[in-house]
């Protein structure tokens, strides 16, 4: 019973200082916005970010080379030869690759 006295006067001359620690337990931790998962959804936007980029550069890039096809047709023949090995008539090709 003594103990029970003992923890009693401990809770009520520090229930502020206990309100306060479980308050930020709970922000903290447990709650659904807590400041763990907020880091984790901006490192995950920070990485989205980034995503976005490479594809609009990649899209750029392609954007210029189908223009090119469209205008030259030079470009189609040399993309037909390098992409896809099509040959003219009486021609060899050889294909290197690299085993790295």
């Amino acid at each position: 019973m003594d103990k029970l006295i003992t923890i009693w006067s401990f809770i009520c001359r520090r229930k502020y200082l206990i309100t306060v620690v479980a308050f930020a337990v709970i922000i903290g931790f447990l709650d659904e916005n807590s400041l763990f998962r907020r880091l984790a959804y901006e490192r995950e936007i920070s990485q989205l970010k980034e995503e976005i980029e490479k594809y609009r550069a990649d899209y750029e890039e392609n954007t210029k080379r189908l223009n090119e096809l469209n205008s030259n047709p030079d470009a189609i023949e040399q993309v037909a030869r390098e992409k896809y090995l099509m040959k003219k008539p009486n021609e060899d090709i050889y294909v290197f690759e690299d085993n790295k």
